[in-house]
Order: structure tokens, then C-alpha cells, then sequence
């Protein structure tokens, strides 16, 4: 699951990535209205945590923008203010949920788990091929049923290649989606390769059955079934 977050508070920027990131979601940054709007226009989030208050454009003209360009995304917004006049607007804008800052991450984390399931809720979780299944809202891998622990990049590079069976996607594509703001084209390549091999490994996938090298591209997961 990738969720981008747009404050200008940078403390609590990183306070929210952190949270999530350790639930082993995929997290994308902005800080601005501008940065947000060119990454919501140049990827798909499964949410959208965004905050009212910011430089340029506010979280209430981002997200007219977003539902007017026919983004579906849910988006929670954050907010300073108690007014309860900002949360009407916001709802009437095509806003999922409201949340007051001060918060505990602990009620961040509960709505953002609402709502991605809200989301998913006609959509099932589990994506297997073999004897392998993930499931994206519990978070966890079985083989053959028994769990994997795999650390948060793993689970998101075997999740986006389950997400994109028999189709060969590039370093760079993992890479990019994979560590999102900390993306590093100098040392992405051997990153890549690091992480699928200890994947491999945890998968008991040695012979590459599973996750197969696409040699000059970068991996593919094959079903064999579709």
C-alpha cells in the first residue's frame, strides 16, 4: 500500500513517516501544494494524508483539484483549526475523514486502517501465486502456511510484483516505488539486488522459481496460471 503525506511541518512529516513506514507501508512526502499535486498527478496512493494548512495552495483547493481531475484516493485531513466549519467544507469537497492535530499516532494508524479498508473492502486482500500469499491489509506473507517475516521494503517489493505478475519490471521501477523520497539512482541497482536475493531467501526461492531475474530489466513474478 503507498500512502503519500502532505505537511509543511516537517517534525511531524517525519514523526507520520516513520509510524507508517514501520507498519510496512510504502510512503511518499510533500510539503507543499505543488510538490503534492505533481505527485498525485504522476502516481497512484492508496490514501492521501493531507493537512490544511500550507504554503501556496491549501489542503481545501488540493483536494478540489484532486476530485475534480476524478482521483479517488481517500484522503484524510489534518487540521489545527476545531472549527467545525472546515471540517463541513472539507467533507463537502469529497474529503474520507477529519483528524484534529494534536493526535496520537495510535489514532492516525486506526484511521488510516478504516479507511484503506473502506477502500479495499470489495477488493480482496490476498495475493498469491504458488504456495505464497500476501495480504495487504494484515501485512503478512505465508508459504506453504507458514509466516514469513519479511522487513518493510521486502514485503513492498514482493507485494508490487505480485501486483504486476508476469509483467518485467525494471530496478529502477522497484526502486522508485520501493524507497519512495529516499530513492538513490547511484546505489538503487545493487539495493535491488540485495533485498530480492534476501526475499529469495526468506521465500526459499534460491532457483528464482518464483521471482525470476529478467536479464537487463530487472525481476518479473511469472503465474503460470493466467
Amino acid at each position: 500500500m503507498r500512502i503519500l503525506i502532505v505537511d509543511d511541518e516537517s517534525e511531524l512529516l517525519t514523526q507520520i513517516t516513520h509510524a507508517l513506514s514501520q507498519q510496512q507501508y510504502t510512503v511518499d512526502t510533500a510539503e507543499d501544494g505543488e510538490a503534492a499535486l505533481d505527485r498525485v498527478f504522476g502516481d497512484e496512493y492508496d490514501l492521501i494524508i493531507l493537512d490544511v494548512m500550507l504554503p501556496g495552495k491549501d489542503g481545501f483547493e488540493i483536494l478540489r483539484l484532486l476530485r475534480q481531475e476524478k482521483i479517488d484516493s481517500p484522503v484524510l485531513m489534518l487540521t489545527a483549526k476545531g472549527d467545525i466549519d472546515d471540517r463541513v467544507r472539507g467533507l463537502d469537497l469529497g474529503a474520507d475523514d477529519y483528524l484534529n492535530k494534536p493526535f496520537s499516532m495510535a489514532e492516525l494508524l486506526a484511521r488510516v486502517r478504516a479507511l484503506l479498508r473502506r477502500k479495499n473492502e470489495h477488493i480482496s486482500p490476498l495475493l498469491k501465486i504458488g504456495d505464497i500469499e500476501l495480504n495487504t491489509i494484515s501485512r503478512n506473507v505465508v508459504k506453504n502456511g507458514i509466516d514469513i517475516t519479511l522487513t518493510p521494503r521486502e514485503f513492498s517489493l514482493l507485494e508490487f510484483l505480485l501486483y504486476n505478475k508476469n509483467r518485467a519490471i525494471s530496478r529502477f521501477s522497484l526502486a522508485e516505488h520501493v524507497w519512495g523520497d529516499e530513492f538513490d539512482p547511484f546505489t538503487m541497482s545493487n539495493n535491488i539486488d540485495v533485498h530480492i536475493r534476501n526475499l529469495r531467501k526468506k521465500l526459499d526461492d534460491t532457483t528464482g522459481s518464483c521471482i525470476s531475474t529478467v536479464r537487463g530489466i530487472g525481476y518479473m513474478i511469472r503465474d503460470e496460471n493466467q
